[in-house]
């Protein structure tokens, strides 16, 4: 059976029908070919999802991407991807970090875009080491951002002492990372902790384009 997906066709499915058509289609299949990634993302709100439906989208396009379709998280608008995270509840994220492979490949994807939005012209002559523990799974995952000569590159295993350490959980970070949460506001409820240069790691997000859902 043949399976449409043009823009057309996808706007007329409802989530649950998305995430069952995304499924089903072999990633070699030709109807994927033009498939925009930032339509299916206009055509999904997460408060229409339960927990783990979101979950279920996220691991189908993960694996479509895996199979050789078009179809990677990195291909996403920046805005769709922050409107995504701003309207996924603290279950949804939770669900999604809570299946090994969807929590790496979702982090990951979080970081990349922190990597690519970085503002050198903002961080003048700054040389520091952040790490960021993510807490949630045994041992928690570990990465390491690394800021000098106006760029900033980002690894999972950690080569210097870190000028700040900062701790939270998957949900707060997704929510933070994308423009929906406040540091202090983490902090001061007792959801981000820092050891280090706790004025630094305050004005660490501000070197960053944080995408606007």
């Amino acid at each position: 059976m043949t399976i449409d997906l043009s823009t057309e066709a996808i706007a007329k499915l409802s989530p649950q029908e998305l995430i069952s058509t995304l499924k089903r289609v072999d990633p070699a299949d030709p109807a994927l070919k033009d498939v925009d990634i930032d339509v299916i993302a206009r055509g999904i709100d997460p408060k229409k999802l339960a927990e783990d439906e979101f979950a279920d989208l996220l691991a189908a396009l993960g694996a479509l991407a895996d199979g050789g379709a078009d179809l990677d998280l990195a291909k996403m608008d920046p805005q769709n991807f922050a409107r995504i995270i701003s309207r996924a509840s603290k279950g949804q994220v939770e669900a999604v970090t809570s299946r090994p492979g969807l929590r790496e490949r979702v982090l990951d994807e979080v970081f990349r875009r922190m990597e690519a939005h970085f503002r050198g012209d903002r961080a003048g002559a700054t040389r520091a080491v952040v790490h960021f523990h993510l807490t949630g799974k045994s041992p928690e995952d570990l990465y390491e951002v690394v800021i000098e000569d106006a760029t900033c590159r980002i690894g999972k295993s950690p080569t210097r002492d870190p000028r700040a350490s900062v701790t939270l959980g998957p949900v707060e970070f997704l929510k933070l990372a994308t423009g929906n949460a406040s540091a202090p506001v983490l902090f001061m409820t007792g959801k981000l902790k820092v050891k280090g240069d706790l004025g630094f790691a305050a004005g660490f997000m501000s070197l960053f384009n944080i995408p606007k859902a």
